[in-house]
């Protein structure tokens, strides 16, 4: 069974603390040219990904993380993974077109922030009733409505 080199263990450390990949590679003392590409590379490999998984799981089990930081967590993959980036042709330009950064990456955390807060949905529910949804923000946000 192929392990993790120290390198890849220090990469995934690091992206466990900060969740960004870039830094991660910096910080695992990777001399790339690209350090963002080579963090994409880095996660797109299904050995690594399945340690950052258990480390997480790990430190979840272990340090009994409080469900407003996974929410909070979660709702900032969502939205960092859901906003739309310029798209640039193969010279660097922009093509006036727009597409969303990771939109698999936003609906799996949108699916896991349901599921950890108890959303359901059975068949039943989804023909037979429309509940409507009150979105509260900050903004709006007054002692009353708590």
């Amino acid at each position: 069974m192929k392990q993790l080199t120290n390198q890849q263990k220090k990469f995934v450390l690091e992206y466990i603390k900060s969740l960004d990949g870039e830094k991660a590679v910096k910080s695992a003392g990777y001399k790339v040219s690209n350090p963002k590409n080579f963090s994409i590379e880095l996660l797109s490999k299904d050995l690594i990904v399945n340690e950052i998984k258990n480390q997480l799981k790990h430190e979840i089990d272990t340090l009994n993380v409080p469900r407003g930081y996974v929410i909070q967590k979660l709702l900032q993959i969502a939205e960092f993974s859901l906003e739309q980036e310029d798209i640039l042709d193969k010279e660097g330009n922009y093509t006036g077109k727009k597409k969303l950064r990771d939109s698999s990456a936003g609906l799996k955390a949108l699916e896991s922030l349901c599921k950890y807060l108890g959303f359901t949905s059975s068949s039943n529910d989804i023909n037979n009733e429309y509940k409507e949804a009150k979105i509260i923000t900050i903004s709006n946000l007054d002692d009353n409505k708590i």
